[in-house]
């Protein structure tokens, strides 16, 4: 601005200065904030997109419980059915001993969930803290195990669990689903990012390993405990084959076996499976509201070497 401009203001106070143009640094501040804005909002569309596709069957096997057999699989499917049977929840517990099958799920599932975080944090604790010769080597070729198809070794374990007796009890579940190498591998993750001062500092102060492990180790790593714990009662809960093969006894039966009464010879009660269904997975609806936070807190820092 001039001279002459500067005096024609101080001349004329009530006039407005000259409006400056936007300089080019503001365009492209605010052009940055509006692909932002596009970016986040086509993210929360797909999330939306995909936590739709997600719920959608238990959208349709909560709708289809309370449907009778024949309006189960009608095409196209009839999403608001023309009545509904409530009575569907009350009579699936006097057809089938229900009570005794989710029982039987709750007692393994703790049972397994308890000994896999018990020997998991333990054992990662020395592939994590201590040093010893091949330790590297060995935790690799645990953890190469998980790449081993279940399959594969099947029919060695059930020959090994007839032979000692243990066939038809819980026990050959939960022996065999005590130890898993994932939780081993989960837990490691974990413990690497605890400093490694702490476990020094208590050594000097006279604790044992055992106690370090109690004491300091567990404390401070709750969320990665509580996600391995989420992780093995889903898993063992919707176990299916476990059971299958190594239970013949009804009363033995978990919920995922006991479904299976309502498949006949010929025809099947798909609504009281849908029901069945429904309530089996409540329990784990429950346990993941309950765990969700330490669940989160587990998954986003293991792994993350502070």
């Amino acid at each position: 601005m001039n001279t002459t401009a500067l005096r024609k203001e101080a001349s004329n106070p009530g006039l407005s200065p000259t409006p400056r143009r936007p300089s080019a640094q503001s365009s492209l501040v605010s052009r940055h904030r509006a692909l932002q804005l596009v970016g986040r909002s086509l993210m929360y569309v797909l999330l939306i997109v995909l936590a739709a596709a997600i719920l959608l069957p238990f959208a349709w096997m909560a709708i289809s419980s309370v449907k009778n057999d024949r309006q189960v699989f009608t095409v196209p499917i009839r999403w608001i059915p023309r009545s509904y049977r409530w009575n569907n929840f009350t009579d699936i517990w006097k057809q089938i001993p229900l009570a005794t099958y989710l029982g039987n799920s709750l007692l393994l599932s703790v049972v397994i969930t308890f000994l896999q975080v018990l020997t998991g944090s333990f054992a990662a604790y020395g592939f994590a803290k201590l040093r010893f010769p091949g330790r590297d080597a060995f935790f690799m070729g645990y953890i190469a195990t998980i790449a081993v198809p279940w399959q594969a070794y099947m029919v060695p374990q059930y020959i090994i669990m007839q032979k000692l007796g243990l066939v038809n009890t819980r026990w050959s579940l939960i022996l065999i689903q005590a130890f898993g190498a994932f939780g081993v591998f989960l837990m490691r993750q974990f413990y690497l990012t605890i400093p490694d001062e702490i476990s020094e500092a208590a050594r000097l102060d006279g604790l044992s390993e055992y106690a370090i492990w109690a004491r300091i180790m567990l404390p401070l790593s709750k969320p990665a405990l509580a996600s391995l714990a989420l992780l093995t009662f889903v898993n063992t809960w919707n176990d299916y084959m476990g059971p299958f093969i190594y239970l013949t006894d009804n009363n033995l039966w978990t919920v995922q076996i006991g479904l299976r009464s309502f498949i006949g010879q010929y025809d099947a009660q798909y609504a009281m499976i849908m029901a069945g269904s429904v309530i089996s997975v409540v329990p784990i609806l429950v346990i993941f509201l309950l765990g969700q936070r330490y669940f989160v807190r587990g998954i986003a820092t293991t792994g993350t070497k502070g």
